[in-house]
């Protein structure tokens, strides 16, 4: 043995003066274009989205400050404590298929119950007055509702993923904390 391995691909030995020819004449300055019609841009960027989700994800401390960063953007709001959790806090109930979730949050003196369900929210803000409520869930603008004069609201989409309320009552702004629905 030589030191060489032989498994005989390359038995025609090429010296690098040889001319060598191709039957296919090759331009690099030819244009090629793609057809976007049949290429569905959406499906790409959610296989995107995944992979960066596992490749480079982000750190669950950074999301966290990230969320709590953005509840704060309203420098003039009292955060609303969540004081009851139906997760949490309620026995569970035997039997039952699809409970709602029941959330109690309290900034001061106003106290804001509200129940999720799978066919949207309803709540009221005691005590009871007229409030502008948003829906927040990220950077894209919040779902607006509104309180009638008993506090009472409903809006028939169901938060997903991490949600927020922004309450304005009169001069008084009021942001709940961030919750998975």
């Amino acid at each position: 043995m030589s030191g060489t391995h032989d498994d005989g691909v390359f038995d025609d030995e090429v010296s690098f003066n040889d001319e060598v020819s191709f039957d296919d004449e090759v331009s690099f300055n030819d244009e090629v274009s793609f057809d976007d019609e049949g290429f569905d841009t959406a499906l790409l960027e959610e296989e995107l989205r995944q992979a960066a989700a596992i490749l480079d994800a982000v750190p669950a401390p950074l999301r966290q400050l990230a969320v709590e960063a953005y509840t704060l953007h309203d420098l003039d709001a009292r955060i609303a404590e969540l004081t009851f959790d139906s997760l949490v806090d309620a026995m569970p109930v035997r039997g039952a298929a699809e409970v709602p979730r029941m959330l109690t949050f309290r900034a001061g003196e106003v106290t804001v119950d509200v129940e999720v369900s799978g066919q949207g929210l309803m709540g009221q803000v005691l005590p009871p007055q007229p409030a502008r409520i948003e829906v927040l869930g990220g950077p894209q603008p919040g779902v607006p509702l509104s309180a009638d004069e008993l506090g009472r609201f409903a809006g028939d989409v169901p938060p997903s993923g991490p949600f927020a309320l922004r309450l304005r009552t009169g001069a008084e702004v009021v942001v709940t904390e961030w919750l998975r629905a």
